[in-house]
């Protein structure tokens, strides 16, 4: 997710290399959204950032704000109708808005919309969409509704009805805006350019664009920004809890979450686990590239060498093609492979950042121990997954968890290693630098700082009464101020 205000500048192109350095939040779909002062254009289709966009498209995007997303799917099915950012025309022209998390309190404000639906003249045309089945949409709708309000007033008395995880960027014709909710679970933060504002996801995106780091964006605040400046609003008190599951996966190692970068984290927990985990072996291997800090720290703790066992296809991204049942069988071959000059004969130490299922580290055992390994030791620098994330992380239920109904010995036969160890949740708290009342540990422990409701409330296709059928289109939206309608137009 990102956003930027910069006069002057190819904005569509700066929130491009903006989501291409935030791939990997999500890989479904992607979209940008650019104003020129007076009309909103969003552009966005199924696929990776680099499959949506070209030169062609990105130079049609004019004007001097811009948000972008690439999408993860945690509520409503990956289609085209659930790609962001969301559009909605408002009584004096468009919003455009994209989000990072996910909301618990789903039905609440669907009732919440319809509600005001029902108040006369509470919506323009054209403001509710009935296509989309994400979180995303209700929370564009609702701000939509406001029709005798500024954007930012409509926020003011929207955000404080959201419950759950989101980090929003969103839009008018004139003004950018960034949103947080109280807790912080997922991170969003605040640069400087030369000649505007840019606010991202991650740090990473602010490098790739030569923004400077300004600081966070704080939970439960609410920045605007325009010809005018940057302002800030309060919409609730904050509750620090950031994702623990962040510094152990989701974000990039060059990234900085609360004044650490994630690499250095990742290193100490490597350092961690072998304190806690020692075994006898002749190598410390990672598996690419998530397990690589992890095991670099490992190694150094250990003093057992460090070497590159497993060769990572780079070019291997989301696909959409389904593999032969041949290919299937290979499973993470396709991904990746082993260096049987390295492994062969050797006892591994094989450092991995987590495990869910159990079905990758099962067949990567088995590689390796085709490959010639005598000796396989797994060490998992996160604390046993037991638990589902509502709040931005698409994990399986609860029931699909490894570790929910298996003890660790029991996985450990499971996969087919030698010894499984997993890191400590406080040796990982620890190396992280936060207390541990500051972060969300729920996927770990059980404990979710976010009150969730019924779990048949609750659930990735909580809005969908039947299948979305669109599938496969991109669109162009457009919206001129004043118009209070918008048209969209579907390319072959």
């Amino acid at each position: 997710m990102f956003g930027v205000w910069a006069p002057g500048e190819e904005v569509a192109k700066l929130s491009y290399f903006g989501l291409y350095a935030l791939q990997h939040r999500g890989q479904e779909s992607a979209g940008i959204a650019v104003s020129n002062g007076s009309q909103i254009m969003v552009f966005k289709d199924m696929g990776l950032v680099s499959q949506v966009f070209d030169e062609s498209t990105l130079s049609s995007l004019r004007g001097h704000l811009s948000i972008g997303h690439a999408r993860y799917s945690t509520t409503g099915a990956s289609v085209w109708a659930n790609a962001q950012p969301t559009f909605r025309p408002t009584a004096t022209g468009g919003i455009a808005l994209g989000h990072n998390g996910n909301l618990t309190n789903t039905l609440e404000l669907q009732s919440w919309l319809t509600e005001r639906d029902a108040q006369e003249g509470s919506l323009v045309p054209g403001a509710l969409s009935h296509e989309a089945t994400n979180d995303t949409s209700l929370v564009t709708a609702l701000l939509a509704t406001y029709s005798g309000y500024t954007i930012e007033q409509a926020a003011m008395e929207v955000l404080p009805h959201l419950k759950g995880a989101f980090s929003l960027v969103f839009m008018d014709e004139e003004t950018l805006y960034a949103a947080r909710d109280p807790q912080g679970v997922r991170p969003l933060v605040l640069g400087r350019l030369e000649r505007g504002w840019v606010v991202a996801s991650e740090t990473a995106a602010l490098d790739i664009v030569g923004a400077s780091y300004v600081r966070e964006v704080a939970p439960g605040e609410l920045i605007c920004i325009d010809a005018d400046g940057l302002r800030s609003s309060r919409f609730a008190e904050a509750d620090p809890k950031g994702c623990l599951f962040e510094y152990v996966y989701l974000a990039r190692p060059d990234t900085m979450i609360n004044g650490r970068r994630l690499h250095s984290v990742r290193v100490e927990v490597g350092r961690t686990l072998a304190k806690e985990y020692p075994v006898e072996a002749d190598l410390v291997i990672p598996v690419p590239e998530s397990g690589t800090p992890a095991a670099i720290g490992y190694a150094e703790q250990s003093g057992i060498p460090y070497g590159q066992g497993l060769v990572k296809n780079s070019y291997v991204g989301r696909t959409f093609i389904q593999p032969s049942q041949t290919i299937r069988q290979l499973g993470i071959r396709l991904k990746l492979n082993p260096l049987r000059d390295v492994i062969a004969g050797k006892r591994l130490v094989v450092v991995d950042d987590s495990i869910v299922r159990g079905n990758t580290q099962r067949a990567l055992v088995r590689m390796l121990r085709e490959a010639g390994a005598t000796e396989v030791h797994v060490r998992i620098s996160s604390p046993p997954v037991k638990w589902p994330c509502f709040y931005g992380i698409d994990f399986a239920s609860r029931a699909e968890l490894i570790a929910n109904g298996l003890s660790v010995d029991e996985i450990c036969r499971s996969i087919g290693a030698d010894s499984l160890s997993y890191v400590s949740l406080e040796g990982l708290v620890e190396a992280t630098e936060s207390g541990i009342d500051q972060l969300c540990r729920a996927c770990f422990d059980g404990v979710y700082p976010i009150e969730l409701p019924l779990a048949e409330r609750l659930g990735k296709h909580v809005l969908e009464t039947e299948p979305a059928q669109r599938t496969g289109d991109d669109g162009l939206v457009t919206a001129s101020t004043g118009a209070g309608a918008a048209d969209a137009l579907a390319r072959p």
